[in-house]
């Protein structure tokens, strides 16, 4: 049954829903890296999904989501390596997720950040690095 309705989705939402119980497997050491080029529209990464330990982040004119509420973190730090032109960085997810922004060089671009400190015990640390063109990274919490 689930075979047959996996053949007959049309939509990346109907697989996801018959995916969503599955356990989720962790990439091979030093593969552990997710890569967004992405020109126009937008990327979302929301749901159970595997936060690798890197994310290169190359987009223009985007929108990219990561939603950390139900995801499944691997390690303590994740390294977030943007080139973003004209765009948008949101964040989602519970207050224990640390936001380091020291080497991210803003040109025309705006943060909105609600981790400005540092939580006791993070179960998360974001360090963002690289450079936002005309960008603004938002963080939301729930």
């Amino acid at each position: 049954m689930r075979l047959e309705s996996a053949l007959s989705a049309r939509t990346l939402g109907e697989l996801a829903a018959l995916t969503g119980d599955l356990p989720v497997a962790s990439a091979a050491k030093g593969k552990d890296v997710l890569v967004v080029d992405q020109h126009g529209g937008k990327y979302k990464r929301e749901g159970r999904w595997t936060v690798p330990a890197r994310i290169e982040l190359r987009t223009q004119l985007c929108r990219v989501t990561f939603d950390f509420t139900h995801a499944v973190i691997t390690s303590d730090v994740l390294r977030i390596e943007t080139d973003m032109v004209h765009g948008k960085l949101f964040f989602a997810g519970s207050p224990d997720i640390v936001i380091d922004t020291d080497r991210l060089n803003l040109t025309y671009s705006k943060l909105k950040l609600r981790s400005k400190n540092s939580a006791a015990d993070p179960r998360l640390r974001i360090e963002l690095a690289g450079k936002l063109l005309h960008a603004k990274v938002v963080e939301r919490r729930p």
